[in-house]
Protein backbone atom coordinates (compact mmCIF):
# COMPACT_ATOMS: atom_id res chain seq x y z
CA UNK A 1 0.00 0.00 0.00
CA UNK A 2 1.41 3.41 -0.65
CA UNK A 3 0.77 6.79 1.70
CA UNK A 4 -1.92 8.27 -0.53
CA UNK A 5 -4.26 4.98 -0.36
CA UNK A 6 -3.41 4.43 3.58
CA UNK A 7 -4.25 8.11 4.06
CA UNK A 8 -7.03 7.99 1.98
CA UNK A 9 -8.36 4.68 4.08
CA UNK A 10 -7.41 6.41 8.16
CA UNK A 11 -9.18 9.57 6.86
CA UNK A 12 -5.68 11.91 7.47
CA UNK A 13 -5.52 14.60 5.39
CA UNK A 14 -2.00 16.44 6.31
CA UNK A 15 1.12 14.25 5.42
CA UNK A 16 2.47 15.94 8.85
CA UNK A 17 -0.20 13.73 10.58
CA UNK A 18 0.58 10.54 8.79
CA UNK A 19 4.17 11.50 9.52
CA UNK A 20 3.15 11.72 13.01
CA UNK A 21 1.06 8.72 13.56
CA UNK A 22 3.34 6.17 12.25
CA UNK A 23 5.73 7.50 14.98
CA UNK A 24 3.46 7.55 17.53
CA UNK A 25 2.94 3.95 16.60
CA UNK A 26 6.23 3.12 16.08
CA UNK A 27 6.82 4.48 19.44
CA UNK A 28 4.09 2.09 21.15
CA UNK A 29 5.81 -0.75 19.31
CA UNK A 30 2.71 -1.75 17.30
CA UNK A 31 4.35 -1.44 14.42
CA UNK A 32 8.43 -1.34 13.31
CA UNK A 33 8.66 2.04 11.07
CA UNK A 34 11.72 2.49 9.21
CA UNK A 35 12.04 5.76 7.37
CA UNK A 36 13.92 5.18 3.67
CA UNK A 37 14.53 9.79 3.99
CA UNK A 38 15.01 8.62 -0.24
CA UNK A 39 12.27 10.12 -2.59
CA UNK A 40 12.74 6.94 -4.86
CA UNK A 41 12.54 4.61 -2.23
CA UNK A 42 10.16 3.69 -0.21
CA UNK A 43 9.74 3.67 3.49
CA UNK A 44 9.28 -0.09 5.36
CA UNK A 45 6.69 -0.97 7.99
CA UNK A 46 6.88 -4.35 9.81
CA UNK A 47 3.01 -4.96 11.52
CA UNK A 48 2.62 -7.99 13.70
CA UNK A 49 0.23 -10.40 12.45
CA UNK A 50 -3.23 -10.09 14.63
CA UNK A 51 -4.89 -13.16 14.50
CA UNK A 52 -8.11 -14.85 15.72
CA UNK A 53 -6.32 -18.31 16.29
CA UNK A 54 -6.56 -19.68 19.79
CA UNK A 55 -2.36 -19.82 20.58
CA UNK A 56 -0.19 -16.36 20.59
CA UNK A 57 1.67 -15.38 18.06
CA UNK A 58 5.30 -13.73 19.64
CA UNK A 59 7.78 -11.69 17.25
CA UNK A 60 6.18 -12.74 14.06
CA UNK A 61 6.80 -10.02 11.46
CA UNK A 62 5.72 -9.74 7.80
CA UNK A 63 7.27 -7.86 5.71
CA UNK A 64 6.34 -6.75 1.84
CA UNK A 65 9.03 -7.02 -1.01
CA UNK A 66 7.16 -5.15 -3.39
CA UNK A 67 8.54 -1.65 -3.80
CA UNK A 68 6.85 1.56 -2.65
CA UNK A 69 6.34 3.76 -5.17
CA UNK A 70 6.75 7.75 -4.63
CA UNK A 71 5.35 10.62 -6.53
CA UNK A 72 8.07 12.49 -7.93
CA UNK A 73 6.80 16.23 -7.89
CA UNK A 74 9.39 17.67 -5.64
CA UNK A 75 12.26 16.73 -7.35
CA UNK A 76 13.47 20.07 -8.68
CA UNK A 77 13.06 21.67 -5.32
CA UNK A 78 16.34 23.51 -4.45
CA UNK A 79 18.34 21.98 -1.45
CA UNK A 80 19.54 24.26 1.11
CA UNK A 81 23.28 24.89 1.52
CA UNK A 82 24.10 23.37 4.12
CA UNK A 83 27.91 25.01 4.20
CA UNK A 84 26.24 28.74 5.32
CA UNK A 85 26.04 29.58 8.84
CA UNK A 86 22.53 30.78 9.44
CA UNK A 87 23.69 33.48 12.42
CA UNK A 88 26.75 34.52 13.38
CA UNK A 89 28.62 32.60 16.24
CA UNK A 90 29.73 35.71 17.96
CA UNK A 91 29.95 39.72 17.70
CA UNK A 92 33.33 39.39 16.81
CA UNK A 93 32.13 37.29 13.51
CA UNK A 94 30.55 40.47 12.62
CA UNK A 95 33.32 42.67 13.12
CA UNK A 96 35.46 40.54 10.98
CA UNK A 97 32.67 40.65 7.62
CA UNK A 98 32.22 44.47 8.62
CA UNK A 99 36.18 45.22 8.47
CA UNK A 100 36.30 42.79 5.55
CA UNK A 101 33.58 45.32 3.47
CA UNK A 102 35.76 48.47 5.19
CA UNK A 103 32.68 49.71 7.34
CA UNK A 104 33.67 50.87 11.08
CA UNK A 105 33.30 48.57 14.19
CA UNK A 106 30.51 50.79 15.37
CA UNK A 107 28.30 49.75 12.60
CA UNK A 108 29.21 45.97 12.80
CA UNK A 109 27.69 46.58 16.66
CA UNK A 110 24.67 48.75 15.76
CA UNK A 111 24.10 45.76 13.40
CA UNK A 112 24.52 43.14 16.13
CA UNK A 113 23.11 44.72 18.83
CA UNK A 114 20.32 45.53 16.91
CA UNK A 115 19.00 42.02 15.58
CA UNK A 116 19.94 40.22 18.59
CA UNK A 117 17.38 42.45 20.33
CA UNK A 118 14.88 41.16 18.05
CA UNK A 119 15.78 37.74 18.09
CA UNK A 120 17.48 37.55 14.20
CA UNK A 121 14.35 37.74 12.81
CA UNK A 122 12.96 40.35 10.29
CA UNK A 123 9.58 42.51 10.67
CA UNK A 124 9.47 40.37 14.22
CA UNK A 125 7.98 37.39 12.25
CA UNK A 126 10.26 36.11 9.49
CA UNK A 127 13.83 34.21 10.52
CA UNK A 128 17.06 35.39 9.01
CA UNK A 129 18.57 32.64 6.62
CA UNK A 130 21.59 34.39 5.29
CA UNK A 131 23.09 37.33 7.95
CA UNK A 132 25.59 38.49 5.68
CA UNK A 133 22.85 39.58 3.18
CA UNK A 134 21.28 41.03 5.81
CA UNK A 135 24.72 42.79 6.92
CA UNK A 136 25.09 43.91 3.53
CA UNK A 137 21.56 45.20 2.96
CA UNK A 138 22.14 46.88 6.65
CA UNK A 139 25.49 48.86 4.98
CA UNK A 140 23.46 50.34 1.35
CA UNK A 141 20.64 51.42 3.81
CA UNK A 142 23.04 53.52 6.33
CA UNK A 143 24.39 54.71 3.42
CA UNK A 144 21.30 55.63 1.78
CA UNK A 145 20.08 57.47 5.25
CA UNK A 146 23.92 59.23 5.22
CA UNK A 147 22.86 61.16 1.89
CA UNK A 148 18.85 61.90 2.62
CA UNK A 149 19.97 63.08 5.71
CA UNK A 150 23.02 65.18 4.13
CA UNK A 151 20.70 66.58 1.54
CA UNK A 152 17.72 67.20 4.14
CA UNK A 153 19.51 69.37 6.65
CA UNK A 154 20.68 71.35 3.53
CA UNK A 155 17.00 71.88 1.82
CA UNK A 156 14.20 74.48 3.68
CA UNK A 157 11.22 73.03 2.64
CA UNK A 158 8.45 74.66 4.86
CA UNK A 159 9.07 78.04 3.02
CA UNK A 160 7.71 79.43 6.37
CA UNK A 161 8.47 83.57 7.77
CA UNK A 162 9.18 84.38 10.77
CA UNK A 163 6.89 86.72 11.33
CA UNK A 164 2.80 85.15 11.46
CA UNK A 165 -0.26 86.58 11.77
CA UNK A 166 -2.25 84.77 13.72
CA UNK A 167 -5.06 86.68 13.89
CA UNK A 168 -5.40 86.27 9.83
CA UNK A 169 -7.64 83.55 9.15
CA UNK A 170 -6.64 80.06 6.26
Amino acid sequence: MDRQEIMLQSKIGSKATYHRCLKQLNSWDYIHYLPSHNPYKGSKIRMLIFDTSSKQVLNKHETSTEQALVPNTNITKQKENINKTKLPKNEFEVFVFFKSKKWPSIEASKFYNHYQAIGWKIGGKIKIEDWQASASNWMLKAKELETKNAVFHKKDNLRTSKQKNYGQPL
